[in-house]
């Protein structure tokens, strides 16, 4: 089948090979991972399939339609709409670009089974206003989605990617000309004059049994006349964050993951706390938190992620709800809106607010 692996040959396959991310076999963490990963404690196929107390909503998410405020002009040169997951339209100094594009109703190879959404997208693909370029950080399947690159292939715009992402790009249909595959810490600047940059993230890839890590993962950077917006795409906490704030900042703007963690996963998911660890690490911008809201792939309460993260660094914050077109520099106070979901289902959002806010004792 077409969404299952690939795998390079070729100049492409040589490219890969020549890279300081690579073993002469596959793709390798070369930054140490500053979480280890607690192997004792990992889940089994029950824990995904039965356990876990409130890892999808009652009731759909509050959700706004996007469509009337991108015809508007942006005030302030750069703009968000968080679409779900890892999935944001960024508008940054006059050009748009369509992160971890996925619209897929499950983050698996199969139509009938795997981690199926819970949350639909506020808009179809075909709703977007017009792009300049695609993003897609690494190939797992929640992040590379075959029926959405099939869809995107027809737009006539560059596809930035991570090192051998390509292979799956060029199989479903987007031309190899428009296909950059980057290395860590190189770069390439589309025409409408934003400038991308891959950067270290502690990861890992593949899409079957067959292919692990033969492609690289990483996080971007988006550099525009005016602003930089850093994205994290999937990674564990690790020194590289200091680097890139240190070689890439000042950022206007941090993307970050914060859902589907498991201490045993540790060194290749962030989870909230370790989120907030690497925004500082960073050393600059708002915080906007992607990968979470939309799909049921840990054993975590859906919410617990935006309560941690609204209990313990309300400044900075941004939250918007799906579909909600914001500027960075005037959003104001981030709102619990997640928990107007109501009835049995939202106590496990009610049980983390409870967690999180109580108050410190006074001496």
């Amino acid at each position: 089948m077409a969404l299952f692996a690939r795998h390079a040959t070729g100049l492409r396959l040589e490219r890969m090979q020549a890279s300081p991310q690579h073993s002469g076999e596959t793709f390798i963490n070369t930054y140490p991972a500053s979480t280890p990963r607690v192997v004792d404690d990992k889940p089994s196929l029950d824990d995904f399939m039965f356990r876990g107390e409130d890892r999808t909503p009652a009731h759909p998410l509050p959700t706004l339609d996007p469509r009337p405020q991108w015809t508007r002009p942006i005030d302030t040169g750069l703009r968000t709409t968080w679409l779900g997951h890892s999935t944001v339209l960024l508008e940054i100094d006059g050009v748009r670009v369509l992160t971890d594009p996925v619209w897929g109703e499950r983050a698996s190879p199969f139509s009938f089974m795997g981690p199926k959404r819970f949350q639909p997208v506020p808009v179809d693909i075909s709703q977007l206003p017009p792009l300049d370029a695609v993003l897609i950080s690494h190939d797992h399947y929640d992040h590379l989605d075959y029926p959405s690159i099939r869809e995107l292939a027809k737009l006539q715009v560059p596809f930035i990617t991570s090192l051998g992402v390509g292979v799956h790009l060029e199989a479903w249909g987007v031309p190899a000309e428009r296909i950059i595959e980057l290395d860590w810490w190189e770069s390439f600047t589309v025409p409408a004059g934003l400038t991308l940059t891959a950067a270290p993230s502690h990861h890992f890839s593949g899409r079957s049994l067959h292919d692990r890590n033969a492609t690289l993962w990483s996080s971007f950077v988006l550099r525009g006349e005016r602003h930089a917006v850093f994205f994290s795409g999937d990674t564990g906490l690790s020194p590289h964050f200091t680097e890139i704030g240190q070689r890439l900042g000042p950022f206007d703007l941090v993307m970050i993951e914060v859902g589907a963690f498991h201490p045993s996963w540790g060194s290749v998911h962030l989870g909230p706390d370790n989120a907030i660890t690497a925004w500082r690490q960073l050393g600059s911008g708002r915080f906007l938190p992607v990968h979470w809201g939309t799909f049921n792939l840990a054993m975590h309460p859906w919410c617990e992620p935006a309560e941690v993260l609204l209990a313990k660094v309300p400044e900075g914050l941004v939250m918007p709800r799906l579909g909600e077109v914001i500027e960075p520099a005037q959003f104001e106070t981030a709102q619990p809106w997640w928990r107007d979901l109501s009835t049995q289902h939202s106590r496990g959002c009610a049980r983390q607010a409870a967690e999180f806010l109580v108050l410190p004792a006074k001496d």
